[in-house]
């Protein structure tokens, strides 16, 4: 009897074991509320911000199984805040290239060349609508309102103060169909519109008050977990902003601003939809340059 419960023991620890493995390498053994952790760094010594972000399976689980594993392939890492306003964090797909150029991640050619030579696959959610059910690499676009769907099981998190967000580059009056699928319990209908169903990597933290419109628009897929280290971020960019203001002037009056007004083309042009050109649209963002924000990594804690 007691040999028996002491190979029972032993199986369940190595079933553990296991199950703790499988999670570090594959994403297994997943939670409804995985966890990650996005450094951040700012300040002439580049100070380090550990913001830890609870995410919501419940309302988003294509878009979160998509953020978790670009974070684990380290698509993130050395990417920087590429628009900043008193609201949003925007991030996910811009770096400073040579001479503190902003340039934009090609992000189709950098996940296709990461499944050539690590030899992995990532999880699909959007195809072409066509026989041949060739992946887009998008995100299927939960909880976005005109996308046609709520989340089957409510909605746990909304456009609120910490708020991560997946959001996707406007599309203007394309109207390609693509085949999609959900996997919150909902019924699929698979023909959408693809400019709902176009998310690659780019991301917001919200740090304004609620927002009922944006929460029709974009995706909310988490909130941060402890707002404390994200406020130490944001109140040392305060303190940094305010140094800069020369004693005899006031904020209003000054000239200086934080962040500088740069225009870019995007340059994700994807060859299965030739007719729409990322390439001709210029998007203008407000980029912390002098002082930028830099996302050193994006770590999962928890799967």
């Amino acid at each position: 009897m007691k040999k028996k419960l002491i190979r029972r023991i032993a199986t369940l620890a190595t079933t553990a074991v296991l199950c703790v493995g499988a999670c570090a390498m594959f994403a297994g053994c997943s939670s409804n509320h995985p966890e990650v952790t996005i450094t951040y760094t700012f300040g002439a010594e580049e100070t380090e911000y550990k913001v830890t972000y609870t995410l919501s399976r419940v309302d988003a689980p294509n878009t979160v199984k998509h953020f978790l594993e670009l974070a684990d392939a380290g698509f993130y890492d050395g990417l920087c805040i590429h628009d900043y306003d008193s609201d949003h964090l925007y991030s996910g797909g811009y770096r400073f290239g040579e001479n503190d150029a902003l340039e934009a991640v090609d992000y189709f050619t950098w996940v296709k060349d990461y499944e050539k030579n690590e030899n992995y696959k990532f999880t699909q959610s959007v195809w072409m609508n066509d026989e041949a059910q060739t992946p887009l690499y998008t995100v299927y676009g939960e909880c976005i309102e005109g996308n046609g769907n709520t989340p089957e099981n409510g909605r746990e998190n909304r456009h609120s103060k910490g708020a991560l967000v997946m959001y996707y580059t406007d599309k203007s009056n394309f109207n390609e169909r693509v085949q999609t699928i959900r996997n919150d319990g909902g019924e699929n209908d698979t023909t959408k519109y693809y400019k709902y169903n176009s998310a690659t990597s780019l991301f917001y933290t919200y740090l304004g008050s609620s927002s009922s419109s944006l929460d029709k628009q974009y995706c909310v897929f988490g909130k941060v977990k402890d707002y404390d280290e994200l406020q130490a971020l944001l109140d040392a960019i305060e303190e940094y902003k305010t140094a800069q203001i020369p004693e005899d002037e006031t904020e209003e009056d000054t000239d200086y601003s934080f962040t500088e007004e740069i225009a870019i083309e995007n340059v994700n042009e994807y060859e299965p939809f030739d007719d729409l050109k990322y390439g001709d649209v210029t998007a203008t963002y407000n980029t912390p340059v002098e002082m930028p924000i830099i996302i050193k990594s994006v770590k999962v804690n928890k799967y």
